[in-house]
């Protein structure tokens, strides 16, 4: 016999409710039912019910009947209830885990989803482009003025800070690698060098996919949850035109921009480490970063940067329209804008560097 009291709540938790059941195993060895009664219970819930329903199935596996005439009236009814009816076949939601072979073609249609999706919207913002040079592109030049001011002058404090300290740290592992040669001097040609042509586009595309991409990504999918997307389309107003081409613009000229200047930042911050722990004269630092940069190197960089700007702008208007209508959906489509403008940046530099060293560039 088992008996409820005030404290019934004791057993409800997990390490009692298992000492309890071994208690039960052990004294019922060889009974064939056991009595569960509750004379002394006061107020009673579901999880009182819960309790009495695992020694129930616990018992019901030993063979074992339970007499819970001793029970509050309604917890009866209520266990009654709970087992009057069979449970249907197939009505519990079961796990099923895919094979390897099935995880792996899932994978390889959504990515080929993906892909056809980037390509389609591609398509479209070329088609936009191309009223946008004729003259028939429908978008407001507030909302490109505001994004440029978003994209550039707001986006410059980061820039600055991130710049300097790559500029730094580039100077910091050429002044120990090159001190071994005594070649202190050519650590401004190693700055000056990879700001131009990679760090500084490079750091500028990246900054702004978290900073701007995830912005444009929050946006759109907030008017998708507002359902002020589909009110453009029903008033006969592309959304691509009228929302991706601004944001789209603003980023393809302030890239190179924001790349030119990360790269003066990035040589500035290879400078204090160059004549302040090296003891470089200031003369003789611009000279060396004069003779070693050609206008090549920045042309490099700028025509990276504005590919860069592209890339970011995509992938966050893209990923703001393809956001569902709830807010998770809101954060996962910035945390995707992100993460795919990151990944296609250092795919587009890699290409580049390739193409760089085959034309010899």
């Amino acid at each position: 016999m088992i008996s409820f009291n005030g404290d019934w709540r004791e057993a409800g938790a997990f390490g009692a409710q298992k000492k309890l059941l071994s208690q039960i195993d052990r004294e019922t060895a060889n009974a064939q039912t056991v009595v569960l009664t509750a004379s002394q219970l006061g107020a009673w819930d579901s999880g009182f019910l819960v309790v009495v329903k695992n020694i129930s199935d616990f018992c019901a596996k030993k063979n074992i009947k339970v007499d819970t005439q001793g029970l509050p009236e309604g917890a009866s009814r209520i266990l009654k209830l709970s087992t009057a009816t069979a449970e249907r076949k197939g009505a519990r939601r079961e796990a099923i885990q895919d094979s390897f072979v099935v995880r792996v073609g899932k994978s390889a249609a959504d990515l080929w989803s993906q892909a056809l999706s980037m390509i389609t919207f591609v398509g479209e913002l070329s088609l936009a482009l191309g009223r946008l040079v004729t003259g028939r592109a429908r978008y407001q030049k507030r909302d490109l003025f505001a994004t440029i001011d978003q994209c550039g002058p707001q986006g410059l404090p980061i820039v600055t800070l991130i710049s300097f300290l790559v500029g730094l740290i580039l100077a910091f592992i050429g002044a120990v690698q090159l001190s071994q040669f005594g070649a202190q001097i050519y650590v401004a040609n190693l700055v000056s060098i990879a700001m131009a042509r990679e760090m500084g586009a490079l750091m500028a595309g990246i900054i702004l996919a978290g900073r701007t991409g995830a912005a444009f990504a929050a946006q759109l999918g907030t008017m998708q949850v507002n359902e002020e997307i589909d009110a453009l389309q029903t008033l006969g107003i592309p959304p691509i035109e009228f929302l991706v081409l601004p944001r789209t613009l603003a980023l393809i000229l302030m890239m190179p921009l924001l790349c030119i200047y990360a790269d003066l930042v990035g040589m500035l911050g290879g400078a204090v480490i160059g004549m302040g722990s090296l003891g470089i004269a200031p003369r003789l630092y611009y000279d060396q970063t004069v003779s070693a940069v050609a206008l090549t190197d920045f042309a490099i960089g700028i025509v990276k940067s504005g590919v860069f700007g592209v890339i970011v702008a995509v992938s966050g208007c893209m990923r703001g329209m393809q956001s569902g209508r709830s807010a998770s959906a809101v954060g996962q489509a910035a945390t995707s804008a992100v993460v795919t403008a990151i990944v296609l940046i250092v795919i587009t530099d890699a290409i580049f560097a390739v193409a760089c060293n085959i034309l010899g560039l």
